[in-house]
């Protein structure tokens, strides 16, 4: 994880053990991209996302990061090309941000503004359909898909048989999120 992103969770922690705001650490994470090319479907799996949340005012933001590396679809040749393709080695990590009602965290349906930041470009992606179930313990789980296109990132489409992958590359996300102990 880079040194700002470490600054910005400490800060988020910091924040909020000094207000005694709640706040919210990401316990576990599924993020799975598809990919489809004309011949084969693709899927892209990464377990290492890290977030943190942090409610203030009636208002919860939350930052996930997640390095581009960590995707594995059991090719590592298509993991390697994909590195390439997504500038990878330049922008290593790809960031969520997104701002929600502090009341709209309990089980059911949630839409929201999300802020992705990879391969250098940022889109927002105009509301979201989460859906939120309990998780036990007060954790709260947390799925959606995202509709994410390579042309939203400026990706080029990587060819095989010189036959491009198809534009759309949905991500789906499954984020378990652990209510903070407040001190």
């Amino acid at each position: 994880m880079t040194s700002n992103l470490r600054l910005t969770f400490m800060l988020l922690v910091s924040a909020s053990a000094a207000a005694g705001q709640m706040s919210w650490t990401l316990a576990r994470s599924t993020l799975t991209y598809h990919v489809v090319h004309p011949l084969h479907h693709v899927e892209g799996v990464s377990h290492e996302a890290r977030g943190r949340g942090l409610c203030h005012g009636g208002t919860c933001d939350f930052l996930v990061a997640v390095p581009v590396q960590s995707f594995r679809s059991g090719d590592t040749d298509r993991d390697l090309h994909m590195l390439q393709a997504t500038r990878g080695a330049q922008f290593p990590m790809i960031t969520v941000r997104t701002s929600v009602p502090e009341a709209s965290l309990h089980p059911g349906d949630l839409r929201a503004d999300v802020l992705i930041s990879f391969a250098g470009e940022q889109k927002e992606y105009a509301q979201i359909a989460f859906r939120i179930n309990a998780a036990g313990n007060g954790d709260l789980d947390l799925h959606a898909t995202i509709p994410a296109k390579l042309s939203d990132f400026k990706i080029t489409p990587p060819e095989l048989l010189m036959m491009p992958i198809h534009n759309e590359i949905p991500v789906e996300v499954d984020l378990n999120w652990r209510r903070d102990q407040q001190h």
